[in-house]
Order: structure tokens, then C-alpha cells, then sequence
């Protein structure tokens, strides 16, 4: 069964049509385009990461030796978030027609939800220069996953039969 938006309860079909999540999906991104674009985010991701916790302790010494710049404290939580993002692209690219317009807003709206974790460190009495690095960390986690998705693991239109529906 097939999922449409006239199947959802009609307070919803507003939200659904303004995320554009119609059900309509053109394709999906290749298996081995996913591999490739979840390698390159990770590892990515992992070098942003290294070099922004570099520069920030260049920029802000007084950040040297606060925990969260180690690479083991970092890098775990980066390699789960970008993993979350690669089993979301090909999700994305099934609900919609448009999964690089609905990708981007999602990539948007978690990272600005993930300084909210920063914002708690920094409430809890780290410093703001530390935190204001963390927050760069998310930010470049971001761009770089998004754009290895699209552009290595792009959606390929489906292949439909002289006879398939439309």
C-alpha cells in the first residue's frame, strides 16, 4: 500500500504539502553512491571536525584540554550523526518529489536543534569560547554531509516501463 497525503488526517495535509512530502518519490540514490557519500561524510566531517578543535585552541588557548575537543568525545558523536543523515537521505528521497529541498530544511533545523546540547554545556559553566567552537563543529558536520550526499549519492530518477502508471 502506498502511502498519499489524502491518507493522513486533514489537519496534517497542510504541514505535509509545505514540507512538500507528497509520496511522490522520482528515485532514489544508487547503493553504491550511498557508500561512497557516507565515507567521504564521515571522514569529511571527522577532518572539519579535527581541524575546527585545532583552530579554536589556536584562537581561544584557554580552551586547551577541555573535553569535549578530544577527538574520542567528537568523534563518536559525529560518526553517529552522520550516519543518522545517510539513512535519512535515501527515507527522504522515497517521501518526496523534492528530497533535496526537504534534505536541506532537515539538515538545517537538526543542526540548529543540536546547539541546544552546546547551549546546556555552556549554561553548566564551560566557556563560551569552547562552546562557540562546538557550535562551528555542528555547523561544518552539516555542510559537508549534506553536500557528499546530494552530490555523491544523488536521487536517480526511477526507471518506469513504457507501461507503468504515472
Amino acid at each position: 500500500m502506498k502511502l498519499r497525503v489524502e491518507d493522513f488526517p486533514t489537519p496534517l495535509r497542510p504541514l505535509l504539502q509545505w514540507l512538500r512530502i507528497d509520496f511522490r518519490s522520482v528515485g532514489s540514490p544508487s547503493a553504491l553512491g550511498l557508500l561512497i557519500a557516507t565515507v567521504v561524510a564521515l571522514a569529511g566531517s571527522l577532518l572539519a571536525d579535527y581541524l575546527l578543535v585545532k583552530l579554536g585552541v589556536a584562537v581561544f588557548p584557554s580552551t586547551k584540554g577541555f573535553v569535549h575537543f578530544r577527538f574520542s568525545d567528537y568523534s563518536k558523536l559525529t560518526i553517529i550523526g552522520v550516519i543518522i543523515a545517510c539513512v535519512a537521505w535515501p527515507i527522504v528521497a522515497q517521501i518526496t518529489s523534492s528530497p533535496r529541498w526537504l534534505f536541506l530544511r532537515a539538515a538545517i533545523v537538526v543542526t540548529i536543534v543540536l546547539f541546544a546540547p552546546d547551549a546546556w554545556i555552556w549554561h553548566q559553566g564551560s566557556s563560551g569560547e569552547a562552546v562557540f567552537v562546538l557550535v562551528w563543529l555542528h555547523i561544518a558536520i552539516a555542510i559537508v554531509t549534506y553536500n557528499a550526499l546530494v552530490h555523491l549519492a544523488p536521487v536517480r530518477r526511477a526507471f518506469r516501463g513504457r507501461h507503468a502508471r504515472a
